[in-house]
């Protein structure tokens, strides 16, 4: 069995048969050997799990910095793991010291020291003492082969990683690393390595090099004598390569930093390197010479190909940091040789590439959508029951050609519900409501399911019912669920009294974390119907009064071997059991069984006790070596205990030792259509299996019986059993696809369970029924880009997809109209399955209509596209000075003037509430005297551009436009901070020329070329406050002082050394901003912010719907600061020099202006201007 996790609605891992399901969010993942990418040496990153390195022995690798030495539990291996670490405390010794007990409160006496395992520390008399009293019967207790060896000088390590060979070989890899975790990195790490099943070790530090860090182990999956060391790379950056199981190492420098490493499961030397920034590096030496494959690549997103799916086995399936899934080949990827097997982009981190199945996830408006292909075929849609909703969705397994998944729906937040597929993994019926999850360590969704090892279709699941957690078990993949009979008798023979449904067996279906330790539930291939767990008796699961467990049936009836938490592993293929119990305190014995846990000895293992940090056995099922890992003292060093456990079993089985077993589900022996015979051990036998041992099953068919079928797509079952269409089920849309002249599966309602291998009885009246296609018009036409958005891109291409629920494909003509004047039609459906492209030239928003049309009927698809430009720059046109309460228009320019749907946001004056419009000109008055800010924002897309002005407002000015020598126009970069400068200059040289007072003056320099300039005066408060009769005069004086001054050449400065600039009065006025009153005696001439000047750059002028009578409007299509342009899309069209060359006309507009008032400023709509381009 795999496991696979999703994250985000969205992510998988596989893992070894037996073990609870891992899921992690949002996106898809995969997490297995020959898969997905691991972080190096552990869980990986996003809980990835490392890649496998000996056959059978114990699980993943410790990531830095995630448990403390286990003094106060011990679990069994997962067998079929076949890489391990040690995880102990970090750095100092006192947290290594302190031994806390497992709660509970029904501990007992612990046989190994006597000592009670009650909540509290034990002392060091108490231990003494309990040693003293044990020593009396140690001569006569029987005792283990066994040997110690202590890693000398590593006693400040923390972390350890093993690889043992197997396959016939007695080569032990131990790295033993001090990882700090302030630091956050390895800073001692030790190789030994043994030849003699762990009896003793050779410390091989000189032999990869005396300062060499090593921080990760790495082993080949298809060839365990090839062993790679990963170095610290915060000292150095290469790995250590052996091809003889670490005798002799060579070293080969990298240039990159690997984050994690993915073998290919065939090509023993195929390895894949992702990197830190996000690069992804191929090698087909073994990691001696390394090429890259493709930059951006998200991480854990890369997948080998696998053999007769994929068209090549040097394939690579991988996901870009855009979002696109693609495909690349091993050696030669190439934008000319990528593949794109999905259209358009998925969600980030939901590309999931297992066995024959691959998934991906896009949002539309907010909702996910699950696709699939399977086989490599096109992506189609998860078809989940139509209102599941699913707020987060894992795919659990994609055995036996079908997809297992956990649904999260809408109304649900600790529990998840399961979720079966057909073959082609698209359609899904429900088998299991409120399985309870947990999160993972790793952030990890933990969902409770546990797939039996050896027996086909049987899963335990915790399922949640009235807030009571109860386990369930189904011995037909799902399609049946029932309680567990709890034991009739509890250790001590007593009655046990629970009667179903009230009260039943609940087991733990955890998984260990630390891959020494067992779990808390255990089956083996090799050892079919044999299951060993923990677990509590009652209404509910609980974490109280947990004991052992165990069936030899198959969970049709179980018994209660300890009454407190204990590791149980298999010997020799399941012959015999060795169960080391979970404590605080030291031991040095353990326990084995010879019948399936019906009795049980008790053996010694050393000779003084030992802090248990975890066990690993031998590789391969017929596990009869065993290595405890431990230590004497809090700081002593490791303590590798080997066991042989050969010298306990005197002679090897014969056929006389075999009984045969049959497996049923409660007195019922067809399960999955076929009745299944076991060879088994007998109880009274003791031998050795060994490795020749077989299960040898036998089966004979079954009859098909309504039990082997489950309900189709779209089909509930109810309470009679019986399934039913769900009631936004239509069973004739299952013909959709169907062409006339063609044939369909007409279903029955039901589906015969994946893998059932039932023959004849009710198959006939069950199984699905060929039907001619029939002839209907088309229904359910949809019409959707292919990214599910609403909105394109100017002259990008856009992919529209059709899709048709009902009527004859391949008779049925489909019209597209994009809305632009262009329109195309294809003879049927099939024909544009991958999409149909097409360019938009200009902005707008375009009806979009697909129509399917045959000669039973016709339907209509409407899609409304938004076609938008990127916003490059705005300016703000603005007066620079203004009359007080008179009306002042304020002009929003843009580039480029069309972009599509605009959104403007003003602040105006003092005013802290924005006014907010769909036009991009406002009129506004001010009241008060003084400086006044304006600021407007254009949000357009994903675009939000800003641009401000400040305006002077006066009851009463003069002004006049400036002209200056041509040299000024080299020197001019037409940006606001210049124009802010000189108009400083022009200033001070006037006051210089003129002995104008500085609070009378204005100058600012306009934007374009020729450069040119305009200054206001402005009247002497103190003299003319009150008499606005004095106003008239004192502004014809200075403006007469001024010109005349200007006229005779006297104003000038010095731009830089060697340019000399002479200011000029122009000669031609520019028209008033706004019109002058009688009240103001005609002196306040109003002026507009462009300006026309002889050689002046022409400006666009924008025209408003209402035309002020004796007021001519200007806007100028010149940005107040720097920007780059873009040529033209269409190369066709006139491609500007320059910035400055962008404005290129003026244009007087007289339309009607209609304006609504919003406070004090009424909005003008919007002039029609030119398009993107």
């Amino acid at each position: 069995m795999r496991r696979f996790l999703l994250p985000g609605g969205r992510s998988m891992t596989k893992s070894a048969t037996g073990g609870k399901k891992r899921a992690g969010k949002a996106s898809v993942k995969k997490q297995c050997s020959g898969s997905a990418g691991g972080a190096p040496g552990a869980p990986g990153a996003g809980s990835r799990r490392l890649l496998r390195c000996a056959a059978g022995s114990a699980g993943e690798c410790a990531r830095p910095g995630h448990a403390k030495r286990n003094t106060d539990s011990l679990r069994a291996k997962r067998d079929t793991d076949e890489f391990a670490s040690v995880k102990v405390s970090s750095g100092g010794d006192s947290t290594r010291g302190t031994v806390t007990p497992r709660p509970g409160p029904n501990r007992r006496q612990d046989p190994d020291t006597g000592a009670a395992a009650a909540g509290r520390r034990v002392t060091r008399s108490e231990l003494r003492a309990e040693e003293r009293r044990a020593a009396g019967s140690r001569q006569e207790e029987l005792k283990l082969n066994s040997s110690t060896f202590a890693l000398t000088g590593d006693s400040s390590h923390n972390q350890a990683m093993v690889h043992w060979s197997g396959q016939n070989s007695s080569v032990i890899l131990m790295l033993t690393k001090l990882f700090d975790f302030n630091l956050n990195s390895v800073t001692e790490s030790s190789l030994w390595r043994s030849t003699d099943y762990g009896a003793t070790y050779q410390k091989l530090n000189d032999k990869v090099g005396a300062k060499t860090i090593l921080s990760y182990l790495y082993v080949s999956p298809n060839n365990k004598r090839k062993i790679m060391l990963l170095t610290d790379p915060e000292i150095e950056s290469s790995l250590l390569i052996s091809s003889d199981e670490g005798a002799t190492y060579q070293k080969y420098r990298l240039s990159f930093y690997i984050l994690s490493l993915l073998f290919h499961p065939e090509q023993e030397d195929w390895i894949l390197a992702y990197s830190h920034d996000q690069k992804l590096y191929s090698s087909v030496e073994f990691g001696r010479r390394w090429q890259l494959v493709h930059e951006r690549v998200a991480p854990n997103r890369f997948y080998w190909s696998k053999m007769g799916l994929d068209k090549e086995p040097g394939l690579i399936h991988l996901e870009t940091t855009e979002a696109l899934y693609v495909t690349c080949k091993l050696q030669n990827c190439t934008d000319a040789n990528k593949g794109k097997p999905f259209p358009g982009y998925i969600d980030p981190n939901s590309l999931v590439v297992q066995d024959e199945y691959v998934f991906v996830q896009v949002s539309t408006a907010g909702r996910p959508i699950y696709y699939v292909s399977a086989k490599r075929d096109i992506f189609t849609p998860m078809k989940l029951p139509k209102y599941t909703l699913p707020k987060d969705l894992h795919v659990i397994s994609t055995d036996e050609n079908r997809v297992v998944a956990a649904v999260q729906e809408w109304n649900q937040n600790e529990t998840y519900n399961l979720y079966v597929s057909d073959t082609s993994g698209v359609f899904y019926t429900l088998a299991l409501e409120n399985v309870v999850s947990s999160m993972g360590l790793e952030g990890n969704v933990m969902v409770d399911l546990y797939e039996v090892a050896g027996i086909k279709g049987m899963f335990l699941a915790n399922k949640k019912t009235d807030n009571q957690v109860k386990t369930h078990i189904t011995y037909n993949r799902g399609r049946d669920w029932r309680l567990l009979q709890a034991p009739s008798k509890d250790l001590k023979g007593n009655s046990v009294h629970c009667v179903l449904p009230y009260c039943s067996l609940h087991l733990h279906l955890h998984v260990s974390a630390n891959p020494y330790t067992s779990g808390n539930i255990a089956s083996r291939d090799s050892a079919p119907g044999i299951i060993v767990a923990s677990g509590s008796i009652g209404a509910e699961l609980t974490t109280t009064n947990v004991s052992v467990y165990i069936t030899s049936d198959a969970g049709n009836t179980w018994r209660q071997i300890f009454e407190e938490e204990y590791a149980v592993l298999y010997l020799d293929q399941g012959g015999a059991l060795v169960a080391i119990r979970h404590t605080p305190l030291p031991i040095r014995h353990l326990r084995l069984s010879f019948d399936e846990g019906r009795h049980w000895t008790q053996y010694s293992f050393t000779n003084s006790p030992l802090f248990v940090d975890g066990v690993l056995g031998e590789p391969g099922e017929e596990t009869l070596i065993m290595t405890i890992f431990g230590h004497v003292s809090h700081r002593s060093e490791w303590q590798l205990v080997k066991i042989d456990f050969r010298s306990i079993f005197n002679r090897r089985c014969t056929e006389a030792d075999y009984q045969t077993w049959h497996l049923h589900n409660q007195g019922e022996p067809c399960l999955m259509g076929v009745k299944r015979i076991y060879r088994k051990l007998k109880p009274t036998s003791r031998c050795v299996m060994g490795k020749t041992f077989s299960v040898t099953m036998t089966s004979g068919p079954c009859d098909c019986t309504e039990a082997d079928f489950e309900c189709d797509y779209g089909y509930e079952r109810r309470t009679d059993g019986k399934c039913s269409p769900a009631f936004w089920f239509h069973p004739s849309s299952m013909s959709r696809s169907c062409t006339t002249g063609m044939t369909f599966l007409n279903s029955t309602g039901y589906r015969k369970v994946v893998s059932n291998n039932c023959t004849a009885g009710v198959s006939v009246e069950y199984t699905a029924r060929r039907q001619q296609c029939p002839v209907q018009a088309p229904r359910g036409l949809h019409l959707v880009t292919s990214e599910g958005a609403l909105t394109a891109t100017l002259n990008a291409n856009v992919t529209f997809l059709v899709f048709l629920e009902e009527g004859d494909g391949a008779r049925t003509s489909i019209t597209l109209d994009f809305g632009d004047g262009h329109a195309l039609t294809y003879s049927n459906v099939s024909s544009i399955e991958d999409g149909i492209k097409h360019v938009y030239k200009s902005v707008g928003i375009y009806r979009v209509t697909a129509t399917g049309e045959n000669s039973l009927g016709s339907e209509t698809a409407v899609l409304y596209l938004h076609v938008t430009c990127q916003l490059e720059y705005i300016h703000l046109s603005a007066p620079f000075v203004a009359v007080r309460n008179k009306e002042v228009n304020l002009t929003a320019v843009l580039w480029p003037s069309q972009v599509g749907t605009v959104t403007y946001i003003w602040w105006i004056g003092n005013n802290t509430e924005p006014v907010i419009t769909l036009e991009g000109s406002v009129a506004c008055t001010f009241s008060r005297e003084g400086i006044n800010t304006v600021t407007v924002q254009v949000s357009a897309g994903n675009s939000i551009l800003q641009d401000r002005k400040t305006i002077a407002v006066h009851e009463y000015f003069r002004s006049h436009l400036l002209a200056f020598s041509s040299n000024l126009d080299e020197h001019n970069p037409d940006v606001a901070e210049w124009r802010l400068d000189v108009s400083r200059v022009i200033k001070n040289s006037l006051i210089q020329a003129t002995g104008v007072r500085e609070d009378q003056l204005l100058v600012t320099v306009l934007p374009g070329l020729p450069t040119a300039a305009e200054f206001f005066l402005l009247p002497d408060k103190q003299l003319t406050e009150g008499k606005p009769e004095k106003n008239a005069a004192q502004l014809d004086q200075l403006s007469e002082v001024l010109l005349s001054a200007l006229n005779q050449n006297l104003v000038q400065f010095t731009l830089r050394p060697g340019v000399q600039v002479t200011v000029y009065a122009a000669h031609l006025s520019a028209a008033p901003l706004v019109d002058t009153s009688e009240n103001h005696s005609g002196s306040a001439m109003l002026m507009l912010l462009s300006v026309v000047v002889v050689g002046l750059a022409v400006f666009v002028i924008y025209k408003f719907k209402r035309k002020i009578p004796g007021l001519n409007v200007y806007a100028q299509m010149q940005n107040e600061k720097e920007q780059e342009m873009m040529s033209p899309a269409d190369p066709t069209e006139s491609t500007p020099s320059s910035q400055r060359d962008l404005v290129h006309s003026l244009e007087i507009l007289d339309t009607e202006f209609n304006s609504r008032p919003i406070g004090n400023c009424p909005v003008f709509n919007s002039p029609s201007v030119n398009n993107c381009h």
